[in-house]
């Protein structure tokens, strides 16, 4: 199996993991407020299907993609709620049976990409690894938030690894997003994976170091908690810059969570 077959396998077992927790709740429960401000659950899961709408015409059908773009920067701030309000118009069993169907048709697109062929976007252009490595990164992403609105806690698995790795390599995106030099030298990153594995970047003499758990780190990267509220140990001047504003999804600098009320690491965020 290829690397893209194996990302596009996690992807199709994260969709369907969200797919479970949605599936059987009542219309009226797809209107739950989310953490992510303005949005319910169905804006959630319509952003998804929206997305991979998108993604898969940017694979197949490059012209289409353009015309949509021009949409997209005549409001770039707004164009991402601005989708997700119109999905989260439509019924929920409609919403779900279009994300099932275009993210379908999306495996088979990026299947079909052929290797060394850049996919636009609305970011740099990727390889369809990448892109598939994006969808993955955000279907796990929004689930934690549909999760959590729902009062449920899922269980991790290794399908973090691509996205912790997506978080390494759009370090000095971080950076440039928010108007920053990047750091010239490599940081050392020790995560541990939820099958206890420890994942490994970097140099071991490298000055900024972050260690900690792979399910952290991973919603660092996604901003889906601030990072007084993770099990991370930072140290270094430059890691701890990069702490503060890590994001791995393209577009401008994210609208960061704000603390919970009972951090329980800012100590060691700030060590």
């Amino acid at each position: 199996m290829g690397l893209i077959d194996e990302l596009l396998a996690d992807l199709a077992a994260e969709s369907a993991s969200l797919d479970e927790l949605v599936a059987e709740l009542p219309a009226e429960r797809w209107a739950t407020s989310t953490p992510a401000q303005g949005w319910t659950i169905a804006h959630q899961i319509g952003h998804l299907c929206w997305t991979d709408n998108v993604a898969t015409i940017a694979a197949t059908d490059t012209e289409a993609f353009a015309e949509g773009l021009k949409a997209a920067w005549a409001d770039p701030l707004g164009f991402v709620d601005s989708e997700a309000e119109k999905m989260a118009q439509l019924a929920p069993a409609d919403i779900l049976a279009q994300w099932r169907d275009w993210r379908v048709r999306l495996t088979d697109a990026l299947s079909a990409v052929p290797k060394g062929t850049l996919i636009p976007w609305f970011g740099p252009p990727m390889s369809a690894t990448s892109m598939a490595t994006a969808r993955l990164m955000e279907t796990w992403a929004h689930g934690l938030d549909v999760a959590e609105a729902l009062g449920v806690q899922r269980e991790p698995t290794d399908r973090l690894k691509s996205i912790a790795h997506l978080g390494v390599r759009t370090r000095n995106f971080a950076y440039m997003v928010n108007q920053l030099e990047p750091p010239s030298g490599e940081f050392r990153l020790e995560l541990t994976a939820p099958s206890g594995q420890l994942w490994i970047w970097g140099p071991d003499d490298a000055p900024n170091t972050l260690r900690g758990s792979a399910i952290d780190f991973c919603m660092l990267i996604t901003q889906r908690r601030a990072p007084e509220d993770l099990a991370l140990e930072v140290s270094g001047a430059d890691a701890r810059t990069w702490v503060s504003i890590a994001q791995c999804f393209a577009g401008p600098p994210g609208g960061k969570r704000p603390p919970q009320q009972n951090s329980v690491n800012d100590e060691k965020v700030q060590r």
